[in-house]
């Protein structure tokens, strides 16, 4: 099995990367967001691999960070997510976008990714609701707030707060980060005003 590659851009297509590896050139297929962050035809890039065996073909799947792979193999756990959907919300959402999007219950952040419905979409929020904090990566620290949130066990004053910075044109995701970081400021038994106050600091910086 091919774990990762190390070598030069040889051809960059619509949705695979080439990748010359001592004079062997590897397809790797790749989600829009790592295809363009990756360089161009001729610079160095190192991949991480995902190797798909099957009776009639064989597939690679590249990924810029180990982290990403691991979220590519996590959404295909999901009924109804396969290679292809999986790539598509790679493409749409940032493995931290993801795991704040499933901690909150987002179903609208995940179903923004094409070919992925309605009910895929609460599937994926549904079913790895509980493995979000282990691939957190830099979302990992506020993960634990926006899951009560997603849960609907916050405590009145976070969930007010996150509903009136929402209300004045925020995503539900900035402003949990900021009532997270408002909390770290304020401390426990602080008040929803003191809340957005501090929220609405933190998301101005």
């Amino acid at each position: 099995m091919i774990g990762k590659l190390k070598g030069t851009i040889d051809e960059i297509g619509d949705d695979y990367v080439v990748v010359d590896v001592h004079g062997v050139c590897y397809e790797a297929f790749c989600s829009s967001r790592t295809l363009s962050r990756m360089g161009s035809a001729g610079e160095a890039v190192v991949l991480f691999i995902e190797t798909y065996v099957r009776e009639d073909q064989l597939k690679l799947f590249g990924f810029l960070s180990a982290l990403e792979r691991e979220w590519f193999n996590l959404l295909q756990s999901v009924q109804g997510v396969g290679a292809k959907v999986a790539l598509a919300v790679l493409s749409t959402l940032t493995p931290s976008e993801l795991a704040n999007a499933i901690a909150l219950q987002d179903k609208t952040a995940v179903s923004r990714a094409p070919g992925v419905g309605p009910k895929v979409a609460v599937r994926i929020v549904t079913e790895l609701k509980n493995k979000a904090p282990a691939f957190g990566g830099e979302a990992v620290a506020n993960i634990g707030l926006k899951q009560e949130l997603g849960e609907g066990v916050a405590s009145a004053p976070v969930a007010d707060a996150v509903s009136a910075l929402t209300n004045l044109g925020y995503s539900r995701d900035q402003a949990a980060n900021a009532v997270a970081a408002a909390l770290k400021t304020a401390g426990e038994g602080v008040d929803s005003a003191k809340l957005i106050r501090l929220g609405l600091k933190e998301l101005a910086r």
